[in-house]
This record gives structure tokens, C-alpha cells and sequence, in this order.
């Protein structure tokens, strides 16, 4: 009898642990213009999304599920309108093929209901897709950070995007996506650089992350919009820091891309996409595991003790 019972709760522990574990994200399975960027590698970023209205790019996004993306808020100026919008994953070129992606629909877009412009914060959404993706080498999500999540300045990250190459000069050719490395930049640095010109200051709110150059030659730009600023943490696993929102120019002197932070909304995400990753997942999984472990080990204990 005990044997049965034993075999029984290994069975129950073994289903329960791989219930626990998804699709990890921010590990991007392919190895080996934005302003100043240069050719990505196919499927390297493969949380990329290019969203299309009328058929033409407008945004980028960042999969953070099988079911949604994260973008922007000002790139839907109508958010009741999704029938305007297709959103393809595991894309590569604007105007090649790609003979990996996968397109959507969208079936409902979320923003802040007090968001007003980029300059005043808010600027995320999250759209939900018309049907789940599935997994590939070329899709994956990324992970998004826990609240206490540190981005320290001087962290070396990359933004990726087809968005223009320099100001009003779109990506031209197959429009291959670009990527840039792009360094933090402090939250009293950026608002400083922003404040150098008496007619055009920007408050850098604090739900705002800075990341670039002081001075200039590399930054994302128009079209960028919606798409992820990424940074590899020390484990290896891609973080994104946040969501490009706007800036004066592109890739000006004092003028570094401005980003929603999405530290301060990870509330705002898990309330509206319960099954997302947050960065220290990683962590909440192993101490999963051990709860399950442990409570399988009470309830053999229970039932050997009878």
C-alpha cells in the first residue's frame, strides 16, 4: 500500500513541477535603422513585433505572451479601433520575406485610461492578439522587469525597430531591422540635457527612463515608437527596460530617446496580463518547485503516517 502511495505523490509532484514551468523568456534561441544602428540578425530579437495600419509600419512592439504585445499608447490614438491594426511576429524585413512570421489581428488594446500625450507619461498599451502564437526559434517573449528591477546608468542596452534611419529619412531596401546599443543615462542627467535649450524643455517624469548619447549620432527614431529597449541582465536573460515614448529630434545633441519605464507599471501589466513573466520569475519558479515538492512530501508524510 505504501508503495502505491509513494508512486501516486511522485506522479502528482512530477505533474505539478511541469505545470509550473513556461515558455522561459528573454532567451532568444538564434546565435550567431535606427539612428546610428546597424543590420540585426535574423532572429535574434525574436519578441519583435511590427505593427501595420493601411498595410504601412507604424510602431513596433515587444511579445510578452502568446496572446499579447506591448507597445505604446500614442501609437493608437483610437484604442477602441483594433480593426485598423495587423501585428506580425518573427518578422525580419519590412518589404523581404520572411518566411518565419506569423500575423495577428487584434482583439483589444489597453492604455492607461489617464494618459494624455507622451511628454505627460503614461505611454504603454498592451494588445491583446485575435489568437494565440505559437513558440518558435523566431517568436519568443521577452521579459519584463519586477518593480525593484535596477537599469543602473551607464547599462549597456540595445533598441531595435525599422523606424527611420535619420530624421524624415525612412528605412530604404528590404528594411531589414536595426538594432543600436545605447547606454542609461540617470534620470537627473537626462533631465538636465533636456532643460539646455530654454524653448524646448522637457520634464522627465518618473515614469520615464533615458537611454543614449549626450552627444547625439545614435537613438531611435520615428517608426521606432512601441518598440523595446532591452538590456541582457547577469544571467544572460534580455530585460526590457521600456518602451520607446519620444524625443526632440532624432539622435540630437542632449536630446537621448526617452523611454516609458516599465518598472512603474508592472501593476498595470499583471493586472491585465496575469500570466506575463517578470524578471526574478526565474526565482519565483524554483520556489514554486520547492512548495510543490514540500507539499507532496506533507501529503506522502500524511499518508504513510495513517
Amino acid at each position: 500500500m505504501a508503495t502505491k502511495l509513494l508512486l501516486s505523490v511522485i506522479f502528482l509532484c512530477v505533474t505539478g513541477l511541469r505545470g509550473s514551468n513556461a515558455q522561459v523568456c528573454g532567451r532568444p534561441q538564434m546565435k550567431d535603422r535606427i539612428v546610428g544602428g546597424v543590420d540585426a540578425s535574423n532572429g535574434a530579437w525574436p519578441w519583435q513585433v511590427d505593427i501595420q495600419k493601411a498595410q504601412e509600419h507604424v510602431c513596433g512592439g515587444s511579445l510578452i505572451t502568446q496572446d499579447w504585445v506591448l507597445s505604446a499608447a500614442h501609437c493608437f490614438p483610437n484604442p477602441s479601433d483594433v480593426s485598423a491594426y495587423k501585428l506580425y511576429m518573427g518578422r525580419y524585413q519590412l518589404n523581404g520575406v520572411n518566411e518565419q512570421e506569423l500575423s495577428r489581428s487584434v482583439k483589444r488594446i489597453v492604455i492607461p485610461s489617464s494618459y494624455q500625450d507622451p511628454n505627460s507619461g503614461k505611454d504603454i498599451a498592451l494588445l491583446q492578439l485575435s489568437s494565440s502564437v505559437s513558440w518558435s526559434n523566431y517568436i519568443q517573449p521577452v521579459c519584463l522587469p519586477a518593480p525593484e528591477t535596477l537599469f543602473p546608468t551607464g547599462m549597456t542596452c540595445y533598441v531595435t525597430g525599422w523606424g527611420n534611419i535619420r530624421e524624415d529619412v525612412p528605412l530604404s531596401g528590404v528594411g531589414t531591422l536595426q538594432e543600436v546599443q545605447v547606454p542609461i543615462i540617470s534620470q537627473a542627467s537626462c533631465q538636465e540635457m533636456y532643460q539646455t535649450d530654454p524653448v524646448e524643455q522637457v520634464d522627465i517624469l518618473f515614469d520615464m527612463i533615458c537611454a543614449g548619447y549626450q552627444q547625439g549620432g545614435k537613438d531611435s527614431c520615428q517608426g521606432d515608437s512601441g518598440g523595446p529597449l532591452v538590456c541582457s541582465m547577469v544571467n544572460g536573460t534580455w530585460v526590457q527596460a521600456g518602451v520607446v515614448s519620444f524625443g526632440l529630434g532624432c539622435a540630437k545633441q542632449n536630446r537621448p530617446g526617452v523611454y516609458t519605464r516599465l518598472t512603474s507599471y508592472s501593476d498595470f501589466i499583471s493586472s491585465t496580463v496575469p500570466e506575463v513573466q517578470l524578471y526574478g520569475g526565474a526565482h519565483r519558479s524554483v520556489c514554486g518547485c520547492v512548495v510543490v515538492l514540500a507539499s507532496c512530501l506533507f501529503i506522502f508524510l500524511m499518508l504513510t503516517w495513517r
